[in-house]
């Protein structure tokens, strides 16, 4: 079993910055994709952002140029700095990630708990 634990979202004016964090925890063998997904209300949660292990990115049309998903192995962690953030960025931000665990050696597909992010004046 692994647990993931979320922080880094807040209130934050437009044109603002913030940085999420999630970091993994528990009896892993090692991970290997990791994304950020959102849901604001009303709506279906969507993709953000995707990491590979080798570090190989991807990003939603409205994330391109202003976040960035980064990962740090030997800490469990995957990070999402955001940037230029706009009221439609308000929404619920979750982690997600691909864990290998001890010691089944299985792949399962773990969620964090979700991090509000609200962006107003």
């Amino acid at each position: 079993q692994a647990q993931l634990v979320e922080s880094g979202g807040g209130l934050v004016q437009p044109g603002g910055s913030l940085r999420l964090s999630c970091q993994a925890s528990g009896s892993i063998a090692t991970i290997n994709d990791m994304a950020w997904y959102r849901q604001a209300p009303g709506k279906e949660r969507e993709l953000v952002a995707g990491i590979s292990r080798s570090g190989n990115t991807n990003y939603s049309e409205s994330a391109k140029g202003r976040f960035t998903i980064s990962r740090d192995n030997a800490k469990k962690t995957v990070y999402l700095q955001m940037n230029s953030l706009k009221p439609e960025d308000t929404a619920v931000y979750y982690c997600e990630m691909m864990i290998m665990e001890i010691p089944s050696f299985r792949l399962r597909d773990y969620w964090g708990q979700g991090t509000q992010v609200t962006v107003s004046s």
